[in-house]
């Protein structure tokens, strides 16, 4: 290994480790896909985290000025090809790669500025958001999965942004304590927080759903080394979901709701061995 190719597999490992500390879901799913998906997955993984801790940890810092940084040397590192930030450095390799477009990232980055400005959400904000930091993940995650195709890219794009969708709105539901309380946020238009019920919670849970329905559809349709890493991240989403429905208002509005990380294997394994015996 000549210094270069080092240099680009210790930014790889950064990002991989940031993965692994930050989400055990998300680092059991990669590893359920085919081997070649693993460094690119945690890139995009690691740059996405980045971002986020900017807007939602560095409280004693200016947290805008951190994010036009980021921001600018996101697409300067893109646009130069090198970065000596290791999370930009395997970001960029990827997005040069796999021609992840800008609009894509601009519009992730778009999601983390709302964050700094905005604490309620109106229907256009909310579904803006949505899509920003979450739908586009997935789109950028389906780009490495074709590999180049763009035909089967736009047969999957919509139930990509569906599934992102799902997740990201399970996450308010789950967060929606300490979004409220630690940040001021309420993501969900119209909802106060102080008087969340049964019913309001009812309709969310009725639209999460149908995110749910249809992106299963387009799991389906994925590529075989993508396919079981998408459809663990989907059952145990789905599980925490299911978790969460059989909960009160009361409850969630006190608590973070949680799936143990035996639990999280058992579905590993469920999912293997399905779609080894043709189950899926």
């Amino acid at each position: 290994m000549d210094a270069k190719a080092l240099f680009d597999q210790t930014t790889f490992e950064c990002s991989k480790l940031i993965t692994q500390r930050y989400s055990t879901s998300f680092t059991l799913g990669i590893k359920t896909l085919d081997k070649k998906f693993h460094m690119p997955i945690y890139a995009v993984y690691g740059f996405v985290r980045y971002a986020d801790e900017i807007v939602d940890t560095f409280h004693e810092h200016d947290k805008k000025s951190l994010l036009e940084a980021f921001k600018k040397d996101t697409f300067q590192s893109i646009e130069q090809k090198i970065s000596l930030n290791p999370i930009l450095h395997a970001f960029q390799l990827i997005v040069n790669q796999y021609k992840i477009g800008n609009d894509l990232i601009e519009a992730f980055l778009k999601s983390m500025e709302m964050d700094l400005d905005f604490k309620t959400y109106n229907d256009s904000r909310y579904h803006e958001y949505i899509y920003g930091s979450a739908e586009v993940v997935g789109l950028m995650c389906l780009k490495i999965f074709c590999e180049g195709d763009q035909n089967q890219y736009e047969k999957l794009r919509e139930s990509a942004c569906k599934l992102g969708a799902a997740f990201q709105k399970v996450n308010f539901l789950r967060d929606i304590k300490s979004d409220y309380e630690e940040r001021g946020r309420v993501y969900f238009p119209g909802v106060d927080f102080k008087s969340f019920d049964k019913s309001v919670k009812s309709l969310i849970e009725e639209d999460i759903q149908k995110d749910f329905d249809e992106a299963l559809e387009g799991i389906k349709r994925l590529p075989n080394g993508a396919k079981m890493g998408v459809k663990v991240a989907y059952l145990y989403y789905l599980k925490l979901f299911d978790k969460i429905k059989g909960l009160s208002p009361e409850t969630i509005c006190n608590e973070r709701i949680r799936i143990p990380n035996a639990r999280k294997f058992s579905l590993l394994l469920f999912t293997y061995f399905g779609m080894k015996l043709g189950l899926d």
